[in-house]
């Protein structure tokens, strides 16, 4: 579990992009696993999760959005349906699979853009901003959800955020980007023990560093 932290401007989505291979490196070679990372294939190396879910959510049915991507990769229609009901089971949206996307709250809508990269199930999981937009009790949840999925599971999985708090509850090791550079990589909580670190690369203290200084 790896977090990507770093101000806005960073770099945190451009290297997601990059690793997904939905963009391509001006220079340089880009390699998960020792290959690059190709969108083809039967399994993708890595599954994006968009910053705004409604990016991945365009179709008429919640069901026909996660069985999407299974579909594209050239399954059979019954076996993408049925990885699509498992992972809309998964994230805790059983019995919404013929509900309009578009009248899902925020905090559902984040559940089935995560549906859509499980049912394609990735070796790694990438999240950009996740808790973009979501309020405390649905960051809460979906911190909850990741862990336990995480724990079923056992897949890689990289969270982009600047909220270091959420960071904090979901990732154990961190890089930490600025100005489109990787300034420091470690275990999360030694390197949020390094205030003057956290202040310079413009990065929010979590609550718990915070008050143990008062």
């Amino acid at each position: 579990r790896v977090g990507i932290l770093g101000p806005n401007g960073a770099g945190k989505s451009t290297l997601l992009m990059l690793i997904s291979g939905l963009f391509e490196p001006t220079e340089g070679i880009v390699r998960v696993f020792g290959a690059p990372p190709s969108r083809r294939g039967s399994r993708p190396i890595v599954g994006l999760g968009f910053q705004d879910p409604n990016d991945q959510l365009f179709c008429p049915t919640l069901l026909e959005d996660v069985a999407f991507g299974p579909l594209n990769m050239g399954l059979p229609k019954e076996k993408a349906v049925e990885r699509a009901k498992e992972a809309i089971r998964a994230v805790g949206l059983g019995g919404l699979e013929d509900k309009p996307p578009h009248r899902l709250s925020v905090g559902e809508k984040k559940k089935a853009s995560l549906a859509t990269v499980l049912a394609m199930e990735p070796r790694v999981m990438a999240l950009d901003e996740p808790t973009s937009n979501l309020d405390p009790k649905s960051r809460r949840e979906l911190a909850a959800l990741l862990n336990e999925l995480y724990g079923k599971l056992r897949f890689t999985f990289i969270v982009a955020t600047h909220d270091v708090n959420f960071a904090c509850e979901v990732a154990e090791r961190a890089f930490i980007l600025n100005g489109g550079e990787i300034v420091r990589e470690g275990k999360l909580p030694e390197i949020l023990l390094d205030s003057k670190f956290v202040e310079e690369v413009g990065l929010e203290p979590p609550a718990r560093f915070t008050s143990r200084k008062l």
